[in-house]
């Protein structure tokens, strides 16, 4: 059984950086696929970004193209998720998901097999 924690929210200005960090305990992430989700007050859990097993391929939800980058370093079991220029409408919890379906869709949470509780982003304008 795989534990995601996520960790690195909080509130920033508009414009601003932060990095949210996703460690793993119970598995090694070097077989999953790691994507990152956020779900804002009211709103469904929607994609963000995710990458492949050996982090080669990533992919981005289109707003958060230029601005995010998500990372993988498998030697210490951590996902990341360098979030830069910063918008009031980026504010959500941020989750890290892991799935070990080589071909399950990354943008359905429904998909994933392991989910980290979340951390919360605020964006102030």
């Amino acid at each position: 059984q795989v534990q995601l924690a996520e960790s690195g929210g909080g509130l920033v200005q508009a414009g601003g950086s932060l990095r949210l960090s996703c460690a793993a305990s119970g598995g090694t992430l070097s077989n999953y696929k790691m994507v990152w989700f956020r779900q804002a007050p009211g709103k469904e859990r929607e994609f963000v970004a995710a990458i492949t097993l050996s982090g080669v391929v990533t992919y981005y939800e289109d707003s958060v193209k230029g601005r995010f980058t998500i990372s993988r370093d498998n030697a210490k079991n951590t996902v990341y998720l360098q979030m830069n220029s910063l918008k009031p409408e980026d504010t959500a919890v941020y989750y890290c998901a892991a799935s070990s379906n080589p071909v399950s869709p990354i943008r359905y949470p429904g998909a994933m097999d392991y989910w980290g509780k979340g951390t919360l982003v605020t964006v102030s304008s």
